[in-house]
């Protein structure tokens, strides 16, 4: 267990050192709440839309509202709760996550329904990179890495249990799914991370030099946040985001039913559930620029062949490879930008992740012209595009790399 930091005359208090535990604990679930509130939809596309009178396809419209304003709305979400503070942004962000995704739930028609599905993005723009920003403050700083490898793990355990909540919820009634996630949103609220709004002459916690100033979105401006979000882009595009094409090829050229499908994509999700935390503990000790960039070489690799494929076994073990690679590529970018922007580590965790996102959506909009050329073209070339992710994580330079203690 990672012992949470806190105020020195505190860690001799049992119930104190219980509540930083639990509080901990809660923005490791708050990490899959987004994920969870996602992709809960995708395996009752045609409950939904019978339920609401539209095709699936229109219903499946919704993860797009869902992930474009969470990607956009992230530019500048992390500055501003920053400015505002975490605590206070955080559990007002999850009590609307809890109204739109009840009003998900009691939708009657399309129109509402994608509209609360829009805010729910918009409205976890202002949870997932704050509760990374604050986990940086509530734990030892020789334990950091650790912390945010256990926090991807919880990502991706989101991502990796969504299907099963939203197909369960499908086989009674879908909207269950919905209220499910509204009570998960509801218990996190009352364990918000810390962070008080920064006020101009405020120090950031645990710093005693004062004149420290607010959140500005100017030092978000640099050639080191560029380089990450080019990473960050460019890992999400050549590997995280292409189920969708791992799902075409399987049914295409390997004639697999939907179900088992399914169970070929689970392996990329739960590599990165079972080892984010593996992960961290290594960057403890080696280079995050240099693993992460190993990494999306490896993933590259895997992701080209996946094309290559001609059997189930084949297509199961290349996908589940890429998966190890890449959410070792996704510990690594999240290590490097939660020291990118000592003074605005929101800010800088937001912006790099509405990256990673518009990474999910452009890809089917770069790979599928390939696809249709040749399966194996367009696993070749959203390879390539990690290749940019191998480049630009050593330019960062030594100083980037995890502070050590």
């Amino acid at each position: 267990m990672i012992e949470p930091s806190g105020n020195p005359g505190d860690r001799h208090g049992v119930g104190g050192d219980t509540l930083r535990r639990a509080r901990v604990s809660a923005v490791y679930v708050g990490a899959a709440l987004g994920p969870l509130g996602g992709g809960v939809v995708a395996p009752m596309l045609p409950q939904v839309g019978r339920s609401l009178g539209v095709s699936a396809d229109a219903v499946a419209l919704s993860l797009t509202v869902f992930f474009v304003p969470f990607a956009l709305v992230q530019l500048v979400s992390g500055t501003l709760g920053e400015r505002w503070g975490r605590r206070r942004t955080v559990r007002v962000a999850y009590l609307v996550y809890l109204v739109v995704s009840v009003l998900c739930g009691l939708a009657p028609g399309i129109g509402v329904f994608l509209a609360m599905r829009g805010l729910q993005g918009v409205a976890n723009a202002f949870i997932s990179p704050l509760l990374l920003a604050g986990l940086a403050d509530m734990v030892r700083r020789d334990t950091l890495s650790r912390s945010v490898g256990i926090y991807a793990s919880c990502q991706a355990g989101g991502q990796s249990f969504a299907p099963l909540v939203g197909g369960i919820a499908g086989a009674t009634s879908w909207r269950w799914g919905f209220i499910a996630v509204a009570a998960l949103a509801g218990l996190l609220a009352f364990a918000p991370p810390p962070g008080e709004p920064r006020r101009p002459g405020e120090p950031r916690p645990g710093e005693p030099r004062p004149g420290v100033a607010a959140p500005r979105f100017r030092p978000l401006l640099s050639g080191r946040m560029a380089l990450l979000s080019a990473a960050a882009l460019t890992s999400y595009l050549g590997a995280a985001s292409l189920p969708f094409l791992v799902a075409l090829h399987a049914e295409d050229n390997l004639r697999l039913r939907p179900d088992l499908t399914g169970l070929v994509l689970l392996g990329f999700g739960l590599s990165g559930l079972l080892l984010g935390a593996v992960w961290g503990r290594l960057l403890e000790r080696a280079s995050a620029r240099w693993c992460g960039a190993t990494a999306a070489l490896v993933t590259a690799a895997f992701v080209a062949s996946v094309g290559w494929t001609g059997s189930v076994l084949a297509l199961t073990l290349c996908w589940t490879a890429a998966g190890v690679g890449s959410s070792m590529v996704n510990v690594a970018l999240q290590s490097l930008t939660v020291h990118a922007v000592p003074d605005n580590r929101g800010g800088a965790l937001s912006a790099v992740s509405a990256f990673r996102f518009s990474g999910s959506a452009l890809a089917p909009v770069a790979w599928l012209p390939f696809y249709h050329v040749h399966p194996a073209a367009a696993f070749a070339a959203a390879a390539s595009a990690l290749l940019v992710t191998a480049v630009a994580l050593p330019l960062l330079g030594a100083s980037s790399d995890t502070p050590r203690v």
